[in-house]
């Protein structure tokens, strides 16, 4: 097998950002962690899991390509929502390429039907990515992508399955041949640019939503605290889980403790996989009022504070 560094040699390197758009759970994360390979962005139930941006990075023939995973864009309630809404489409009229995600089973209702309205007022080119093919039958897949098209002209549609991989080499080898030629932005060995402290706190906030779902309000964070490299290879990694109520701390730790040692072990055996070596993981849950409200908050996450 030839080396990619080798590769580079042979012809022209190619690279460009790709900005990930659609509503709330139209399966962004689960694409670029498919693309990417490994672990990057968060995956839940709940709505509006991912609040900022987070970029994964893909080599594909000699093309890097830099996939940027942003929040669902949604009607906006909340000072956090209009914060994280601001910065999907401050991602999408950066990139080189959008790519809209459309949930096949769901269609263009709602905030699919707002975003693609609202694209026809943005100058990039367009892709239009129907997710979830396996789901419906085949003549509802062309009845969406002629109903999406009549809108916004997308200079390619993709019938892809994030979750199973299916039609994504397809999207790659189109990526890889329409970039534009130039150096690569980040090391080839690099597939992310989240630091390791901030996908740790991203990994246990999955942990609790997934545990809790529906019994924890939106409004819930997590910081690494402390991240300790010890003499004998292991890491321990101590982080606080902040709500805004006593009532949410008591669902968090649960009877005698068992929910947030459900969700430690949990957190902790990926970070192990992620990071293969021991982990000692330590959470904490504080209660922290209007955190929602709190700049350095929104700073912590990369967004930017909504006046």
């Amino acid at each position: 097998m030839t080396d990619v560094a080798d590769k580079q040699t042979d012809q022209p390197t190619r690279s460009g950002f790709v900005a990930l758009i659609g509503a709330p759970n139209a399966g962004k994360s689960t694409l670029l962690n498919h693309l990417v390979g490994a672990k990057v962005s968060i995956v839940s139930h709940k709505v509006q899991t991912t609040r900022s941006l987070v970029r994964g990075i893909v080599i594909h023939d000699h093309t890097q390509i830099v996939f940027i995973d942003t929040p669902g864009i949604f009607k906006p309630r909340r000072r956090l929502d209009r914060a994280m809404v601001t910065s999907a489409w401050g991602g999408a009229h950066d990139a080189d390429i959008i790519f809209f995600l459309v949930d096949a089973e769901r269609g263009l209702v709602g905030d699919a039907q707002n975003i693609l309205e609202s694209l026809t007022e943005v100058k990039r080119p367009k892709i239009l990515l129907i997710n979830k093919i396996d789901r419906v039958k085949p003549e509802a897949l062309l009845e969406l992508t002629a109903k999406a098209n009549e809108t916004v002209a997308f200079d390619q549609t993709f019938m892809i399955s994030a979750l199973k991989g299916a039609g994504c080499a397809d999207v790659l080898d189109h990526l890889a041949k329409t970039l534009p030629e130039g150096p690569w932005y980040y090391p080839e060995d690099q597939i992310s640019d989240l630091p390791m402290r901030q996908l740790a706190a991203e990994i246990t906030r999955e942990k609790l939503y997934n545990r809790l779902h529906q019994e924890l309000p939106y409004a819930s964070h997590v910081e690494t605290e402390k991240w300790e490299e010890r003499k004998d290879g292991s890491v321990r990694i101590e982080q606080i889980i902040y709500v805004q109520r006593d009532s949410q701390k008591k669902i968090v730790l649960g009877r005698r403790g068992e929910t947030i040692k459900h969700i430690s072990q949990s957190a902790r055996k990926e970070l192990a996989d992620i990071l293969e070596q021991p982990v000692h993981l330590f959470l904490f849950v504080k209660v922290r009022d209007n955190w929602g409200d709190d700049p350095e908050r929104y700073r912590e996450l990369g967004l930017e504070f909504p006046s």
